[in-house]
């Protein structure tokens, strides 16, 4: 039903996990980032705790390798999931299940991992991954993966039509500095597209507001004055 994208920044040392999927809603169960942490999805037959689980194994300072067999370990029904992460030294690692759905398939790249099930083939995870290898390095985390969840698409995707899609992506805050779901559309990855177009000008704007909002840049809409 998914496939998705784990990665990291090295020029920034952001995180960021990408997903989509013919379920609704995926990335509000998929997908997770924690600043200076890593990137988590958890797929398949999705257990949403599983992602921010690893994501503490993380922050203990496990590699993503043992990060995920810990996460696996308390995992119930280890089975039927499929997760991937990613952490600071830019290792991904990932998990399929005996009981992952269809055709199913994992990638490794540098500073990245991908995976899926219900595949059209099993070609689409390393399309994934290089595709974000093609990427420059200059270009802003968010844009990279979103083009390559998008050659996944374009080397087939899933076997059925995607309807829905999502972004996650750290920065210097606490918090999530982006957080963009398509949560039912026809066209899902492109509607996250312009979404991301439409958020990432503003979106260091957000982080000042909340941090220094007496230096932060005037609204610019009705009203604002």
């Amino acid at each position: 039903m998914t496939f998705s994208l784990a990665a990291r920044c090295l020029r920034t040392g952001q995180f960021a996990a990408a997903v989509t999927s013919s379920s609704p809603a995926v990335a509000a169960r998929c997908a997770f980032a924690r600043a200076g942490v890593g990137a988590a999805t958890t797929q398949n037959i999705t257990d949403p705790r599983l992602g921010p689980l690893a994501l503490d194994f993380l922050a203990r300072g496990m590699s993503a390798a043992e990060a995920c067999a810990a996460t696996m370990a308390q995992a119930p029904y280890p089975d039927y999931r499929q997760i991937t992460l990613i952490g600071s030294s830019g290792q991904g690692a990932q998990h399929s299940g005996q009981k992952t759905l269809g055709l199913h398939a994992w990638a490794p790249g540098a500073d990245c991992v991908s995976a899926g099930n219900l595949l059209a083939n099993t070609n689409v995870p390393a399309a994934v991954v290089r595709a974000f290898e093609a990427t420059s390095q200059a270009d802003e985390l968010g844009t990279r993966v979103i083009a390559a969840l998008q050659a996944g698409l374009e080397a087939g995707g899933e076997a059925g039509p995607l309807k829905s899609a999502g972004l996650i992506l750290t920065g210097d805050a606490a918090w999530p500095i982006a957080d963009l779901r398509v949560d039912w559309h026809e066209a899902p990855l492109a509607e996250l597209a312009s979404l991301w177009a439409l958020w990432q000008p503003q979106m260091q704007d957000y982080v000042t507001r909340a941090l220094n909002p007496a230096s932060a840049p005037a609204y610019g809409v009705p009203g604002d004055l």
